[in-house]
């Protein structure tokens, strides 16, 4: 059986609780499709985000790689078309502010996710859910982890599936939030992503 390493992230910014971390505990250990699940949390953290991905997929030697996050406020599923080299936006978890900083310093200005992403979105739209194809992972640490990932495969010449899933909020997060915004159920959003890794060759 292959080896999919799955990842999220902790609560982050005005964000109490954020479903990503919710979803990869509850798969962690599971087999879908074709793929056994090694799940991972993340911190929101610039230095540590991606270097703990990039040991993961070290140590793990996973045969496809899906992260995923939080897009709150976005009413669909989205699988993101690509990162770029650029680390910007809000603080992270210890307070840390980048501005137009890159994340490789002689790296390419991005680079393509390798998961079937429009098979991904064409599969949720069939099954009833939202989903679209996103352009922009933005510059947070969500976008840093799907470069970080993909420039390490690429500099090891290791050709796998890999790539970013933004998700929406959970009914807990918007119930929780003093926004209003989009949500799904954490049933729904479970069953969405196990859909999304069934897609996967």
């Amino acid at each position: 059986m292959k080896k999919l390493l799955l990842t999220g992230f902790e609560p982050f910014l005005e964000f109490p609780i954020n479903p990503t971390e919710t979803i990869v505990k509850e798969l962690d250990g599971q087999k879908v499709g074709n793929y056994e699940i090694k799940g991972l949390h993340l911190p929101v953290d610039f230095n540590l985000a991606p270097k703990k991905i990039v040991e993961a997929v070290a140590e793990e030697n996973p045969d496809a790689v899906i992260s995923l996050g939080l897009a709150a406020g976005r009413a669909a599923i989205t699988p993101e078309r690509i990162a770029i080299n650029c680390q910007d936006g809000e603080p992270d978890n210890r307070g840390v502010t980048l501005e137009d900083n890159a994340i490789e310093e002689n790296g390419p200005d991005g680079y393509f996710s390798t998961l079937p992403i429009r098979r991904m979105a064409n599969r949720l739209k069939e099954a009833g859910y939202p989903s679209a194809i996103s352009n922009t992972a933005g510059t947070y640490l969500c976008n840093n982890v799907m470069y970080s990932v993909l420039h390490k495969l690429k500099s090891s010449d290791k050709e796998i599936p890999a790539g970013f899933v933004h998700i929406p909020a959970s009914h807990a997060l918007a119930a929780a939030s003093k926004k209003s915004m989009a949500s799904w159920s954490d049933g729904d959003l479970l069953q969405a992503i196990t859909l999304i890794i069934e897609e996967l060759d």
